[in-house]
């Protein structure tokens, strides 16, 4: 056996052992924040707060990273780069990103598509040690039949490693059918074999999934042990099934953190199998704020906007059920920003802010485009 790869077996064991010994809650104690001595948090920024991701014991920045970003005429963060190759100016935004993220104490990043891959690869290159990833390649996984086997799954996390420049990955997330279509529960296990493998080869140390498929989530956290976090949507609209309404969590008579139920929800779920959670889509895939960017994106965006952007962020992080929040940004000031809302919840929001973000939320809802309405499953999980 090469001296390489039994280097990175111990890497991954040693790795484990070291997250688990940082985390002191129990398991049932969830994703809340834990007491953990700062020296054993990844990228540790005193103003930034972390909480533990579940079964893994990582801890996470709440406010992290996600993939994404808005650039390059409007199209996003793209499929491809032809040749397999970053635009230089792709290359010098993401690593200035990447920069601020990590000064600002952030240490996840999510990522997935063959671009997204290829940019970070080029951004982490040298400190690759900063930032615990997550990835996938969402054109090559389980949402098509064809690539449910060992082989195809195989394929797809070596070509994300090679993309990213980079041995492992700390989180395999797969991304799963979504909205009203549902993967089987032999697809499911299709995955946990081929993670069982990669890991083995020191190529994965954790495995999770992503879906926008709330249903879906649930039975899968109830029947298999194995998934060790999710990733799925949450805006400042989600409320949580079942949880008891009071004084902190209704604002001019809109529950913030959730209402009665006759079942537990998800969130629920996912806190007694100790399974951690992080959430995209906060800003309802940018539909919540009042200007639309102009591309490429430069500057510190409207007063507003940017108020705006920080209390979602810190009203969906009332919920203990969630480890992070991973909104797509793309300038640094956006970074500076997102992270603002980690840094200032050590002061609760005045009743201005909640009333003001309830009567803006609820505005902007009404006018969802119709290729979002889905989002509205999302509204009590």
């Amino acid at each position: 056996m090469k001296e390489q790869e039994i280097g990175r077996r111990q890497f991954m064991r040693e790795g484990s052992a070291v997250v688990a010994a940082a985390a002191t809650v129990g398991g049932a104690l969830g994703a809340g924040a834990a007491e953990v001595d700062p020296k054993k948090i990844l990228n540790h920024n005193p103003k930034m707060r972390y909480r533990r991701l579940g079964k893994t014991n990582l801890m996470l920045s709440e406010v992290s990273l996600g993939g994404h970003w808005r650039n390059r005429n409007a199209g996003g963060s793209r499929t491809k780069f032809a040749n397999d190759r970053v635009p230089d100016d792709v290359a010098k935004n993401r690593t200035e990103v990447i920069s601020a993220a990590i000064d600002c104490g952030m240490n996840y990043l999510d990522c997935l598509g063959p671009a997204e891959n290829l940019a970070y690869g080029v951004a982490l290159k040298g400190r690759r040690e900063k930032m615990y990833v997550g990835g996938d390649n969402y054109l090559i996984c389980p949402r098509q039949r064809r690539n449910c086997n060992v082989k195809a799954l195989t394929g797809s996390v070596e070509g994300v490693l090679r993309r990213l420049q980079s041995d492992y990955l700390d989180i395999w997330r797969p991304s799963m059918l979504f909205q009203s279509k549902t993967n089987t529960d032999d697809d499911v296990k299709a995955v946990i074999e081929t993670f069982q493998k990669l890991h083995e080869a020191g190529k994965v140390r954790h495995l999770g999934m992503s879906t926008h498929n709330r249903p879906w989530v649930q039975h899968v956290v109830e029947n298999f042990p194995e998934i060790e976090m999710f990733i799925f949507p949450c805006t400042a609209r989600t409320r949580e099934k079942e949880k008891p309404v009071s004084k902190d969590n209704v604002v001019e008579g809109i529950a913030w953190a959730g209402t009665p139920g006759t079942s537990q929800g998800v969130f629920g779920t996912l806190r007694k199998q100790d399974v951690g959670l992080v959430t995209i889509k906060p800003f309802a895939c940018g539909n919540i704020f009042k200007s639309k960017p102009k591309f490429p994106v430069m500057g510190v965006g409207t007063k507003e906007d940017n108020e705006l952007a920080r209390l979602t962020l810190r009203c969906i992080l009332t919920n203990d059920a969630i480890t992070a929040t991973i909104p797509g940004q793309t300038t640094v000031y956006e970074v500076e920003n997102a992270a603002r809302a980690s840094f200032e919840r050590k002061v609760a929001m005045t009743p201005r802010q909640k009333e003001w973000l309830a009567r803006v939320t609820d505005q902007r809802w009404k006018d969802l485009p119709e290729e979002y309405q889905w989002l509205r499953d999302w509204e009590v999980v």
